[in-house]
């Protein structure tokens, strides 16, 4: 499976969560899928997806978070893994599509083809840690504690178009939907 079927299997799930998306090609595939207002793309920010979606779930916990990371952005950050994990917001859902490679950068080998991300994750003390095949996501997206997924797929970028939304009108319109 290619990560943009993925993103499609993701999205099927996805009423009116707010959904952080990491940058490059994940953002460029999910706007090309299902562009929502409530749907935020990441450009240039490397490893903060996680982080971002983190900062909503504390600051609105009335609403649901999904966070669309890759296994590359993931361990550039593996100190959100802790963070995520010590805050537990209950509204957060973290969604790695692992694919054992930086898709945006030219498909290069990541190191997350040595590990097991779902067992780092419950070694942090996740006990919402889970393969995307195992579950029902609705479910886990209502559980009480923040849950952490990995979703594994093959390495390569689809066709998907460039975002035609600069970073200031992404970050109005996502800003003006959880008004």
């Amino acid at each position: 499976m290619a990560r943009r079927e993925a993103i499609e299997d993701i999205m099927k799930n996805i009423d009116d969560e707010l959904v952080v998306c990491n940058i490059g090609f994940p953002s460029r595939e999910l706007y090309d899928i299902k562009d929502r207002d409530e749907n935020f793309y990441m450009i240039g920010s490397m490893g903060l997806a996680s982080s971002i979606g983190l900062g909503l779930a504390l600051a609105r916990p009335d609403k649901k978070i999904i966070v669309i990371d890759g296994d590359g952005s993931l361990l550039m950050n593996m100190g959100s893994l802790v963070t995520v994990f010590a805050a537990n917001p209950s509204n957060l859902t973290w969604i790695v599509i692992d694919n054992g490679a930086y898709g945006s950068t030219g498909n290069q080998d990541t190191y997350a083809q040595l590990l097991d991300l779902v067992s780092i994750a419950k070694s942090v003390g996740f006990k919402n840690s889970y393969d995307f095949n195992d579950i029902d996501l609705k479910e886990i997206i209502n559980s009480k504690d923040a849950s952490f997924i990995v979703f594994n797929t093959e390495a390569g970028n689809s066709s998907a178009p460039i975002i035609d939304l600069s970073p200031v009108e992404i970050k109005k319109r996502f800003m003006k939907s959880i008004e």
